[in-house]
C-alpha cells in the first residue's frame, strides 16, 4: 500500500500562533507585520525545515501564522525569523491553538466574527491573498487547499444569508465616522492620501461619497497608480517624491501604506498650522511624536476600531446564526477528512479484493454466467462502498483494521461459489 506523507498527517498536526487587536496595540502588532518579500523568505524557510501547509495572514489588526507543525512553536519560531519583533515577545503576548480549535478559529476569522470592527468583510480578501501567494509558492497542500475553500464557502453563505456585513463598517469608512463626528471639518479643506492600495482606495471613495471632498491629492510609491485612480476618480495626484510639500499643504492626511518606518513626524509639520493625521498603516506610518505639536490631531487603526453605531449593534444580533452557519461548514471539513484519511485503507481494499478475483483458483469457483469482467469490478465496487461508508460511520479510527478483515471476509463468504 503507498502512502503519501499527507495521508499520514493528523489534524491535531495543524497549529496556529498568532496575535492581534485583543492583547496588542498597533506599534506591537506592527513589529510582527510581514511585506511581501519577507513572506516569500518565511515559505522558503518552511520548505527547508519541512513545515507544511504554512500561511501568514498578516493585516492591520492580527499577524497569525498556520501551519502543519509538530508544535506551535516552530511556527512562532519560523515567523519571528522574519519580523523586527522578537520571539520572547511575541510569545508572552500570542496565542497558540492546535488541531480542531486551529480549524475553528479560521473559520471564525473569515466570517469576521474576530474582527476588530464585528462582521468586517474585508478579512476574505486579505485571507484569499494570504494563501494565493502561500500556493503560487508551493507551501498549499491538500489539507490546507480544501479547509481554505471550505472556509471561503462558509464566509460567502454568511454574507449572503445573515446582516452580519449589512451596513458600512470598516477601517476605511470608521476614519470617515471619525471626521464627521469628532472634527469640525469642511469639503473644502485640502485632503492628501498617500497610498493607494484597497483600504487608501476605499478611504478615498468615502471621503468623496458621504463628506463631498474635492480637492484631494492622491500619491503613491507608484506614480503611476496614483494617477491611473486619481484620473478614475476625477482628483488630483502628485508624485511620491512630492508627499512632504504635499503634506505641508493638506489640512486633513491619511496614510495608508505599508512603510516599515514611519514616513512623516513632527519634523514635517508646521507647528503652528492645524491639521487632522489619520494612520491607517501597520505598522503605523505617522509617528507618535506628531502628538506633541499644537493643533494636530493624531489616531491610528486601534482608536478608529472603537467607533461603534447602529450597524456593530445590527450585527451582534446576526452572530447567533452566523454562528450557525459557519458549523454546518465545519462539519462538512471534517466529514471530507474523515475520508481522506481513510483513503489509504479503502485503496487497499480495492486493491486486494482486485486481486482476489483475479486468482485462478477463487475464479474457477464461480458460476461462468458470474465470471465476467464486468461483474468482477461491480462486486469489488460495490465492497470498496460499502467499506467507504462503514469508516465514514465510526467515530474511533482504531477500529478500521478490523472493518478491512470483516470486508474481505464478507466479500468472500457472500461471494457466489460454484455448486
Amino acid at each position: 500500500m503507498i502512502t503519501t506523507a499527507e495521508d499520514k498527517m493528523e489534524i491535531q498536526q495543524f497549529h496556529i500562533a498568532g496575535i492581534n487587536y485583543k492583547k496588542t496595540d498597533v506599534t506591537i502588532r506592527g513589529k510582527f507585520a510581514l511585506n511581501e518579500t519577507q513572506y516569500l523568505s518565511l515559505l522558503q524557510k518552511s520548505t527547508r525545515q519541512n513545515i507544511k501547509n504554512v500561511f501568514v495572514l498578516s493585516t492591520c489588526n492580527r499577524t497569525e501564522i498556520y501551519g502543519i507543525a509538530s508544535s506551535a512553536r516552530e511556527l512562532s519560531d519560523l515567523l519571528c525569523s522574519e519580523t523586527t519583533g522578537n520571539l520572547e515577545v511575541f510569545e508572552k503576548l500570542c496565542y497558540v491553538k492546535q488541531g480542531k480549535d486551529a480549524v475553528e478559529h479560521l473559520f471564525s476569522v473569515a466570517s469576521g466574527l474576530d474582527s476588530q470592527i464585528l462582521g468586517d468583510y474585508e478579512i476574505v480578501g486579505q485571507l484569499k491573498n494570504a494563501i494565493k501567494f502561500a500556493k503560487q509558492n508551493g507551501s498549499i497542500g491538500a489539507f490546507t487547499e480544501r479547509l481554505s475553500n471550505t472556509v471561503f464557502e462558509s464566509s460567502k453563505a454568511v454574507k449572503n444569508k445573515t446582516l452580519f456585513s449589512g451596513g458600512t463598517v470598516s477601517v476605511a469608512f470608521a476614519a470617515i465616522q471619525f471626521l464627521r463626528l469628532h472634527c469640525h471639518y469642511t469639503a473644502s479643506q485640502k485632503v492628501a492620501i498617500i497610498g493607494t492600495g484597497k483600504i487608501g482606495k476605499n478611504t478615498c471613495k468615502n471621503l468623496i461619497d458621504y463628506l463631498g471632498f474635492t480637492d484631494i491629492t492622491l500619491l503613491n510609491r507608484s506614480d503611476d497608480k496614483a494617477e491611473e485612480f486619481a484620473t478614475e476618480l476625477g482628483i488630483k495626484f502628485a508624485r511620491y517624491i512630492y508627499y512632504k510639500e504635499e503634506v505641508k499643504k493638506a489640512d486633513i492626511i491619511i496614510v495608508a501604506t505599508n512603510a516599515p518606518e514611519p514616513i512623516i513626524s513632527k519634523d514635517d509639520l508646521e507647528e503652528d498650522s492645524r491639521k487632522i493625521l489619520i494612520d491607517l498603516s501597520i505598522p503605523g506610518n505617522i509617528h507618535t511624536n506628531t502628538k506633541s505639536l499644537p493643533n494636530k490631531i493624531l489616531v491610528n487603526v486601534d482608536d478608529l476600531s472603537k467607533m461603534n453605531d447602529e450597524t456593530l449593534r445590527m450585527r451582534e444580533c446576526e452572530i447567533p446564526k452566523v454562528k450557525s452557519i459557519i458549523k454546518e461548514y465545519i462539519d462538512e471539513f471534517y466529514d471530507w477528512y474523515k475520508m481522506r484519511k481513510n483513503a489509504p485503507i479503502i485503496r487497499a481494499a480495492k486493491k486486494t479484493l482486485t486481486n482476489i478475483n483475479l486468482c485462478p483458483w477463487f475464479q474457477s469457483l464461480q458460476p461462468e454466467t458470474l465470471n465476467s469482467e464486468q461483474q468482477q469490478a461491480a462486486a469489488v465496487q460495490k465492497a470498496v462502498k460499502q467499506l467507504a461508508v462503514k469508516l465514514r460511520n465510526q467515530e474511533q479510527t482504531q477500529t478500521s483494521g478490523c472493518t478491512y478483515i470483516e470486508t474481505l471476509h464478507d466479500f468472500i463468504a457472500h461471494h457466489p461459489i460454484k455448486q
